[in-house]
């Protein structure tokens, strides 16, 4: 087989396909951080001293395969590969598949070792650290060269079946990539501009940030140019990540219209063509990952074997589960689901695994930026060409921050003091003390008392507190390892509370700080908020190929530069909007204040602007408040004065079938007001074209509240980057105004108004930050002007 065409595989990958049997087992067992893991395998190479080798590269050709990987370390004098594995608690619970797991992948270095250095026989050496104790455990075996080499050969063997259908595959479907149209006739109005950019970015290997407009079809503009880069510039993977499900949705259906899910038609037409509704499928995979709980079939029960039956023997399902899927090529959730109910095996861990071997993965933005991500662990191991497209990548800062964020809760600790097992109560005790030391001294009083903060931004991480912290965690670890069924629900969340809170704690820098807030007696919450995501952002974007961060709303460009840690290379794009001035109508209501101090004041002009509006013209309208509290002053307000008006509103914490219904009652022939909060499931990701919404009332400008703890984040940001008061409340206030706005016009043939109600809207600065097509009052003009494609 030619240098060309050679296929290739790493040792890792190699042994997760063909040596994993028996059952699926995720019950809660302490494992150690990746960080606690890299540590160890630093103090085994301590350990053996000078002339031990660390991290051997090794490749070879077996069975027409190039294999390849590091071995974790080699000891020439002894001709010993060692392959270290680190963990906590008693070994002997370890799982026997897993250790057949990891025999099996240090036999594949040891027949590569042997090969490569002409080696008869060899000793291997499984190392067991138990990164609690230092106690290493040490399984050898010695085995030749020839049966080693077998073992390799056997397990090519299997694989190779499989990366033969893989190339196959990779080479059908990028033929039809090559040839792969447009779905419609034409592109929209700026759709063109946007495709060209983002197949830019993917031809260039850079990061494109791009504004455009809504309605013109981001996600199609995105996918099409992607896909036609994949054969072009060698792409193996299209990751297409979202903020919400409607997301996900959207980008199914674009995949669906290019054909990705379709009949094989056999009739034809006279033409020569298929016939009316019947296609040729796109040689696509394509896999929506889902959360865990809204992908299991059996909740409330644990997952491994004995308490699962979709668990037990799953590895041993797997082989035909997993080529029962590729066949399928469509993986919707739905599907997925089929799949899995047809193999007998989990859907969840399924679509796990299947993430290695689609095209294009759909999925929630956490799958690649937070700090375990699936698909950003994938892409580094196997050395993924990776587009990624960002959908509402306005959003990508707060979910980030969220990300990197964690809470350590006192009265979680309190609870568990009461009914935790002997062994821990004296860490829990020290823990204990160091949390009343901490708001001791921070001279937090009782929540709500007068002239005494219930907040406070520390100087920095607690150090006597983290270091009680890390003593309890580490004795619960040790605790679960011994006792793995006797640990509480609410031990093993202060468990996970407390290896974020410390892990995150070891990362503490600029780009966090350390709080804490009294919430009544007995209860404080200490805090790390990250504010700048950048810092931890920065490599994600740096492992992709190119990425492509689109929303109607992500100007200023430096904002979205700064906070998410953009490579310099990377282009702005904004794309003119196809909208003329004079479909929306945009009004100005200087004469109301929606401060907090005149809440009261601003309610009876609020309502007598919405009620105008409706009697001038009625339809559907959405009225956006600051909070669920003047939402519904309002709401009561309005409905009072005009009762024969419809009104519906939003609160706090709606099911998914509440938000449905709530959107449900915008029908074209539908008359009535919803009141909703800015910022929430209705102000943005909602498509309510033509008759279905003609006019939305924003009644805020949207600024986060003015507390301290938005005054420290301004402090830091300008600090920083010496732009504070815009990137702590002015910027993240507009994005979301203008998001609301963009409700209302969706197409080129809607009509609408919107209403901006807060004296602060006809400010300079402000009505420079609103979108150019607006014709604002006392605005001669307005258009879209050329797209702007420069870097930021």
């Amino acid at each position: 087989m030619s240098e060309a065409r050679r296929l290739r595989v790493a040792v890792r990958t190699l042994c997760d396909f063909t040596a994993r049997e028996g059952d699926l087992d995720h019950r809660f067992t302490p494992a150690p951080s990746a960080e606690e893991g890299i540590a160890g395998h630093a103090e085994i190479a301590r350990r053996r001293g000078e002339g031990y080798q660390r991290e051997v590269a090794l490749s070879g050709v077996v069975e027409g395969l190039e294999v390849r990987g590091r071995a974790d370390g080699y000891d020439p004098g002894a001709r010993c590969l060692e392959e270290v594995k680190t963990h906590r608690g008693d070994l002997s619970r370890m799982a026997e598949n897993q250790r057949a797991l990891h025999w099996a992948q240090a036999k594949a270095y040891g027949a590569l070792l042997c090969a490569e250095r002409g080696l008869a026989e060899t000793t291997l050496a499984l190392i067991y650290l138990e990164v609690g104790s230092g106690r290493e455990t040490r399984l050898e075996q010695r085995l030749d060269a020839a049966e080693l080499a077998a073992f390799l050969a056997a397990l090519c063997r299997r694989y190779r079946a499989w990366a033969e259908r893989e190339a196959a595959h990779r080479a059908r479907r990028d033929a039809a990539l090559l040839g792969l149209a447009f779905p419609h006739a034409d592109f929209r109005p700026g759709q063109r501009a946007l495709a060209e950019g983002a197949y830019k970015a993917a031809a260039t290997g850079r990061c494109l940030l791009a504004q455009a407009p809504t309605g013109i079809g981001k996600t199609l503009g995105t996918l099409f140019p992607l896909l036609k880069a994949m054969p072009r510039h060698d792409l193996d993977r299209v990751l297409f990540l979202t903020m919400k499900t409607p997301g996900r949705a959207l980008a199914l259906s674009a995949l669906r219209q290019l054909g990705a899910k379709g009949e094989a038609g056999t009739a034809a037409e006279p033409g020569g063509g298929p016939p009316e509704g019947v296609f040729e499928r796109l040689p696509l995979r394509v896999l929506e990952l889902t959360a865990r709980e809204k992908a299991c079939e059996h909740p409330g029960r644990a997952c491994h074997g004995e308490a699962c039956p979709l668990a037990a023997g799953f590895y041993d399902r797997l082989p035909a589960a997993r080529q029962a899927a590729v066949e399928r090529g469509w993986l919707d959730r739905e599907a997925l689901r089929e799949v899995a109910r047809e193999q007998g095996v989990c859907p969840y861990y399924l679509g796990q695994e299947l993430a290695r071997w689609c095209d294009v993965v759909v999925g929630d933005v956490n799958h690649w930026f937070d700090a375990s991500a699936l698909l950003h662990g994938l892409a580094v191991a196997n050395r993924w060409r990776v587009g990624l497209l960002v959908d509402e990548a306005h959003n990508l800062v707060e979910r980030a921050r969220g990300m990197y964020s964690a809470e350590l809760d006192q009265r979680r600790l309190a609870r568990l003091r009461r009914s935790a097992p002997p062994a821990l109560s004296r860490p829990l005790a020290r823990l204990a003390r160091q949390w009343q030391g901490v708001v001791k001294e921070a001279g937090l009083a009782e929540a709500g008392e007068p002239g005494r903060p219930a907040y406070r931004v520390l100087e920095g991480v607690p150090e006597a507190m983290l270091g009680a912290l890390q003593g309890a965690a580490s004795a619960i670890t040790d605790y679960l390892g011994e006792h793995p069924e006797g640990g509480s629900l609410e031990l093993q969340e202060l468990l996970f509370e407390a290896l974020a809170f410390t892990r995150l704690a070891e990362a503490f820098g600029d780009h966090s700080l350390c709080d804490l807030a009294r919430h009544g007696r007995g209860r404080a919450v200490l805090g790390l908020r990250n504010l700048v995501p950048a810092d931890f952002l920065s490599p994600r974007f740096q492992a992709a190929h190119a990425a492509v961060l689109f929303s109607a709303t992500l100007a200023p460009s430096g904002y979205h530069r700064d906070l998410l840690g953009l490579p310099a290379a990377t282009v702005w794009q904004s794309v003119a909007s196809p909208f003329a001035a004079d479909q929306l109508e945009v009004r100005i209501r200087a004469d109301i204040s929606t401060r907090l101090r005149d809440r009261e004041a601003s309610v009876a002009p609020i309502v007598a602007e919405l009620a105008g509006q409706y009697r001038r013209r009625p339809g559907n309208y959405l009225a956006f408040f600051s909070s669920f509290a003047y939402l519904e002053q309002a709401r009561a307000a309005f409905a009072e004065a005009h009762p024969t008006i419809p009104t519906w509103a939003q609160r706090r914490g709606m099911a998914e079938a509440e938000r449905d219904a709530f959107l449900a009652r915008f029908t074209p022939a539908g008359q009535g007001i919803g009141f909703a909060v800015l910022g929430g499931a209705f102000a943005e990701g909602v498509d309510l074209p033509g008759e279905r919404l003609i006019g939305a009332f924003v009644a805020t400008l949207g600024l986060p509240p003015f507390d301290d703890f938005n005054e420290a984040l301004k402090a830091r940001l300008q600090a920083r980057f010496g732009r504070g008061d815009d990137y702590a409340y002015r910027v993240p206030g507009l994005i979301k105004v203008v998001q609301a706005a963009g409700r209302v016009i969706r197409g080129l043939e809607d009509r609408g108004v919107v209403v901006l109600m807060d004296d602060r809207f006809a400010r300079p600065e402000v009505r420079a930050r609103l979108p150019g097509w607006w014709r604002l009052p006392g605005t001669p003009g307005a258009a879209g002007g050329p797209s702007d494609t420069t870097r930021p």
